[in-house]
Parts: structure tokens; sequence; C-alpha cells
């Protein structure tokens, strides 16, 4: 074998063997890692993939998503040419028509409804990526239609809604400043796996660490004082942290007295709320309850790092998260290096240390004058804080017509398996008389669609993307699009062509858009592009701390709000302004007559590192690390049960029933079972109702129902549903 041959085996970049390495983003996990990716490229083609060295956010590592990068882009799942649906909806059948014919196609669909129905009859959908976001909203509202919406309204949104109402504004955990930690229902190991590395350096120089979670995850085994409650039982245990915090005098007096309202309210709650009540709701012990409020309240500074979803998707969730949020209030660690931070977003909901005019770019302020958004009468505090319409509401409005009908839906990347009782998602949207999905792939979602179009990946699109330390990226395409797949934005700006919508700035590309988004920052396009694996931005800087000095906080009040002035407005819906704790609705507490049939409390939609929703389930190196669906079962209630692990199991509810294989592991409480999502074939969300709902934010209560376990009739039946 000569050299050459060598370099070529060993995929060596140079002029004699052709290969290229090219600089990109993964954007599968979108968007809080989006780890940079060297594409090794020869002929047009993907060879290679490895990750960035000098990213400063992902310092060269990948994780087996990133890893799996060639499978995710040449899957033979791929649409590669626009579809026509030919058969009936969710059977597969299509026939492959041109761009043309299919923008054609839908630019007269939708102008139809509009003529016929209005313009909020047609609803614009964005679920997978998120990138492309700001553009879709801004097409919503130039076609006249409020009803935008997104998978945040399942993900993250509650969360940050249970933000706006406390303290008006995101505030992130700070932890390289840190000096104590509560990881509160997050698990990185999961989730963010790449940042196990900078978690543990912070662990070997002293950081302490309180983790509570219902599982023991690889940081509780690590953390100073481990809480593994009950799942949907949060705020009873921020609550009992807050008992003790004021009881022994421990919160920030100052803070308190010049930058809160509400406190002697709070302080008549807590005082209901000591930590053997809180232990006897939790499952937990008082004395650790006591230990990991002092812990929390002593260390200066310390920080809360939350999740997006697992606190509220319970039916009583946003109380549950401004029950834990109030504390970081109520003990002076808001806004403060090492404690939670305020820091604006730039870009696609990341920080960067720039001015941007996104926000501006979607024209959001359009929507006060155009009729209300689905969900807006029945969740008024999601419509009051949030720019989008509220999706989980789709079904009764579909069905009902009220205030008015729903006949279209454009989707980029629509996946109803996202939503509670997902199966009944999908046959409502199946009454809509017209349905378009632009996907990388042919989803089961994507076949109920009456046109498909073919969505380009992250190497195959321009995208910007920043990242919290001051970098900014516009990438550039590593290879051609895939068949005939184009970018999310050139198809929106092609369809606003089409429609006659007179967006120019849309409809000149999005180089345009993109540069008009960073005129306040001083970027411009010509400087990104001469650097294709991105810059540090002149001038970036964290934000000042203490910002409220100066301008307060974004609520009524002007401060931190214990009782929210938000929700005191709309006390007739029955919404409380204090973080009350109230039992999930489907509990052994609050229906001891249905946990005498499903005695078991079933926690939905665990995640697996290789894993994200459906997506890298269909890759062959992803799904090998885990073939098949499984649920995480105590030893007690598997011998109860009489279940052995590896088995196929039935997990039953009032809802349904899912086959899967039982793991029976001591990471889960006795009493519970943890299943865990991305399986077509187990899905988890259809085993609770499409109305077990969050009457605040209108999330659904996926973490909190109840279930039986029993051996299924064999094998076989599970060996079927694979």
């Amino acid at each position: 074998m000569n050299d050459l041959e060598l370099k070529l085996k060993g995929k060596v970049p140079g002029p004699d063997t052709g290969i290229e390495v090219r600089k990109s983003v993964c954007a599968i996990c979108d968007p809080g890692t989006q780890c940079g990716l060297d594409l090794y490229v020869k002929d047009g083609v993907i060879i290679k993939v490895a990750g960035t060295k000098e990213a400063p956010h992902s310092h060269g590592t990948l994780c087996s998503k990133g890893a799996a990068t060639r499978q995710y882009v040449y899957s033979p799942e791929r649409v590669l040419t626009p579809l026509r649906r030919t058969g009936t909806r969710g059977s597969g059948q299509f026939e492959p028509i041109s761009w043309d014919e299919a923008l054609d196609e839908i630019a007269a669909r939708l102008a139809e409804a509009k003529e016929r129905f209005g313009p909020e009859s047609v609803m614009f959908f964005s679920g997978y990526a998120k990138w492309a976001r700001a553009y879709l909203m801004r097409f919503a509202l130039d076609f006249g239609s409020p009803n935008y919406l997104t998978e945040s309204s399942t993900c993250a949104t509650a969360m940050i809604m249970a933000q706006q109402l406390t303290y008006g504004a995101p505030a992130a955990p700070d932890f390289k400043n840190t000096s104590c930690v509560v990881y509160w229902s997050h698990n990185p190991s999961a989730t963010k796996s790449l940042n196990l590395v900078g978690i543990q350096k912070k662990l070997d120089e002293g950081v302490k660490v309180i983790v509570v979670d219902p599982r023991v995850t690889d940081l509780a085994q690590r953390a100073d004082v481990f809480l593994q409650l009950r799942p949907g039982t949060d705020g009873a245990l921020a609550l009992a942290f807050g008992h003790v915090i004021v009881e022994e005098g421990l919160y920030d007096k100052d803070f308190v007295e010049k930058w809160t309202v509400g406190f002697n309210d709070y302080r008549a709650l807590v005082a209901a709320m000591t930590p053997e009540k809180a232990a006897e709701i939790c499952g937990v012990s008082a004395a650790d309850i006591r230990a990991a409020a002092r812990l929390y309240s002593t260390s200066k500074p310390a920080c809360i790092h939350f999740s997006a979803a697992p606190v509220v998707h319970h039916t009583n969730g946003v109380q549950n998260y401004r029950a834990v949020f109030c504390l970081i209030g109520l003990t002076g660690n808001l806004d403060i290096a090492g404690g939670n931070r305020m820091n604006p977003p730039s870009l696609v909901h990341q920080p960067g240390g720039f001015p941007t005019r996104e926000r501006e770019f979607t024209g959001a302020n359009r929507l006060v004058d155009m009729p209300e958004r689905i969900g807006s009468a029945r969740f008024p505090v999601w419509a009051r804080l949030c720019n989008e319409a509220q999706a989980c509401d789709i079904p009764r409005q579909i069905k009902t017509g009220d205030p008015y009908p729903l006949k279209a839906l454009f989707a980029l990347g629509l996946n109803h398996r996202m939503w509670p009782g997902s199966q009944s998602f999908i046959e409502q949207l199946c009454e809509l008389d017209f349905i378009v999905d632009a996907d990388p792939f042919l989803t089961d979602s994507a076949k109920y669609a009456d046109i498909v179009l073919p969505s380009a990946t992250s190497v195959e699109r321009r995208e910007i993307r920043c990242w919290p330390m001051g970098y900014v990226q516009f990438t550039q395409p590593a290879i051609e699009p895939v068949g005939e797949a184009r970018s999310d934005v050139d198809i929106l700006a092609a369809l606003s062509a089409k429609l006659g919508l007179g967006d120019d700035l849309l409809e000149a590309g999005i180089e345009a858009c993109v540069e008009w988004m960073l005129e306040p920052s001083g970027l411009t396009v010509a400087e990104l592009n001469k650097h294709p694996e991105g810059m540090w931005v002149p001038g970036a800087k964290p934000p000042a701390e203490r910002k409220y000095l100066a301008a307060g906080f974004r609520t009524p009040s002007g401060k931190v709000e214990f009782a929210s002035g938000v929700l005191a407005e709309y006390d007739l819906c029955g919404y409380e302004a204090l973080p009350e704790y109230r039992e999930p609705a489907m509990s052994p507490v609050s229906r001891p007559d249905l946990a005498a049939e499903f005695p078991l409390v079933l926690n939905l939609g665990a995640r697996l590192p290789m894993y994200q929703h459906t997506r890298t389930f269909r890759l062959p190196w992803t799904r090998s690390l885990s073939p098949d669906p499984h649920a995480d079962i105590n030893p007690s209630d598997a011998e109860r049960s009489g279940v052995e692990d590896g088995s196929w199991i039935r997990v039953s509810t009032p809802a349904g029933s899912v086959l899967v294989r039982a793991h029976i592991t001591g990471i889960v409480r006795e009493g519970d079972v943890h299943l865990y999502h991305d399986w077509p074939q187990a899905n988890a969300n259809d085993l609770i109702d499409g109305d077990y709902l969050d009457p605040i934010s209108g999330f659904p209560g996926y973490r909190s129902s109840l279930c039986r376990i029993e051996p299924a009739d064999d094998q076989q039946e599970g060996a079927h549903h694979e």
C-alpha cells in the first residue's frame, strides 16, 4: 500500500487525497448544545465526522448523536423530493412532484383557507428544528395568522413562565462561579452529556451539590445531599426549603425587604409546610430537607440548575417551579455572579453577549391586532406571557370550532407523539382540510400530510448560532443537500413570494435577514463569512450583575413576587397568587380510587442520551445502544408484580397500555415506574389523556399519573411490537 493509499484509508485531508475539512454545527439537540462539527468531505460526500477542537462550547467532543451524523444525513428515510399524498392519511402513499408543483399547490390551498375562513384558520407550527422559528413566526404574521405554534407548548415555556411570574425573566445558573449548585430534576448525563467534563472539574474543586430527583442519577451519587422525592411533589419540597430558611433567619433580609413583594403571605405559607409535613408528602427525610435548605442558603453564592420540562410536566407544574424559583430571590442569589443570572438571548433562545433585532424581526408586536390565538381563552396567562398559541388546545378547537374553525396546518418538523393522547391528536389533525410538513425524514407524522417537503439538515444549509461566552457562527453548507432538500428559510421565502405577502426582507433570503437582525451588534455577514468555524464577538461581555438596581424586575410590581401580581388578576380562573402546593390530579393521594387498580406512580418521558425524540431512534448506531423500549422498575414492585428483568411487560393506565421490557433497578423509588420516550411502537404519551393538563400553562402532566405493570402474555407479543 503506497503513501496515498494509506492517507486515503486514514481519511487524511489534503490536496493529494481530495479530502477537505469543513466546519458546521450539530443541531440535533437544538438549541442549547450546538456542538461544533469537523466534516471530512470527499467528492461532495461526508466520509468522516469529528468534533471541532477549537469550538469553545464543545471543545472537540461529540455525543453519540453527533457521532452518528453521517447516518443521520444519509438515512434511507430521507425525503428526496417534494411528495403529494395519494393514499389515505397515515398510509405513507405518496407520489413525487416538483418544487414548483408543491409550492403552487400549497400557496393555492392556504390562500383558499384564508379567503374562506380567515387567515387565523391556518396554523403555522415549528417542531424540529428550532433554528428557523423567527422566520416562521414572521411568515405566519405576514400571512395574517396569530396561530404560530411550536413544540414549546410541551417543552420549556412553562418553566420560563414560572420565572416570569416570579421575577420577570429567565435567570440561568452561573455554574462557573458558584459555590453550591442545586440540580433540581436536571440530569445532564442524559440531556447535556458534554457538560459533564466541566461538572466533574467543579466537583473536584469542592463545589457543594444538592440533587433533587425521583431517580438516583449519576450526579445524585456524588451529591452532598440527595432528595429522592415522589414525582410531582417539588412544590411541597421547595416550600419546606423556604420554611427552614425563613424560620432560621437564613434568608437575605436586605434583598427581601427592598426587592420583593408578598413576603409576609409567603412566610405564612411556608410556615405551614414543615419539613416533617413535606417528608410525608415527598417521601424524603425531614433531616435531609433541613440539611439541603441550610446548605443552599448558607453557601455564597449558590445557584439552582433547573430543567426545561420535568418539573412543569405535572398538573401543578407552574406553581411547583414558582415555589422553587422563589428560593433564588429569598436567598439573594438572583442576578449575581455564581447565582442565577439574567442574560437576555441574542439568537435562537441563546445569549451571546451582543444585541440583535431577532424579536423585532418576528413582528410579534402585530399580534395585538389579530384574533385571539388557539388556547388564549382556556390558558389566559399563557397568552399573556407567551407570543405563541398553545398547541395542546388544538384538538379541542378543531372539534368544537370555538372560537373559529381551523382548516389547515403548515409545519416544519411535525411530531404528533410530543402531545398527550398522541393518537387522538393526530386523528383530530386529520379533520383539517390541508396539511403540509417539511422534514428531512418521512416520519410517521409526515405520513399524515397532504404535501411533504424535503428539509435540509444543519450540515446542508446556512444558519446562525451563538453561545453565552460571546461566540457566534454563521455556518455554510458543508455539502450539497441530499436529493432536492432545501433550507426551511428558503422554503418560506419561496412560499412568501408565491402567496404575494410582500415581505421583501424574508424573500431576499437568509443572508439579508441575518444582516438585518445583527445590525445593533456591529457584526456583518461579510465578516462572519470569513470565519466559517465561528468567531469571538468583538466587545461581547457578560451581563452586569444586579441590573434590577437600575431597571427593577419585569413584573407588575417591579420586584420579585412571592405573590404573583399576574396570577392575582386571574383569581376567577382558580389561580393562586402564592405558589401553593397542590397534589397532582392523578396520584395515590388525590385519586385513591384509581390507585386501587393502578397502584404505581408513572413518570413518562425520561430521556436516554443517545436519543432525541424519534429522530436518532432511526439510526443504526444509536438504536443499537438501546434497541428495545423499556421501563425502570424498582425490585420490590417487580417482585410483587411477578415481573422479571428483561422480560416483556404491559404498562397500563386508564388511558391505554404499551408493551416494553422491564429494567429492574434500584435507581427508582419503590412505587414509581419510569417509562422512557423515543420508541414509536411504545409511545409513552398515549398513556395519558389529551386534557390532562396544567391549568395555568396548558402543559401535559407527563411526569405524574397512575399505572400498573404485569407480565405480557408471552415474549412474542412484545417482540411483535418492535
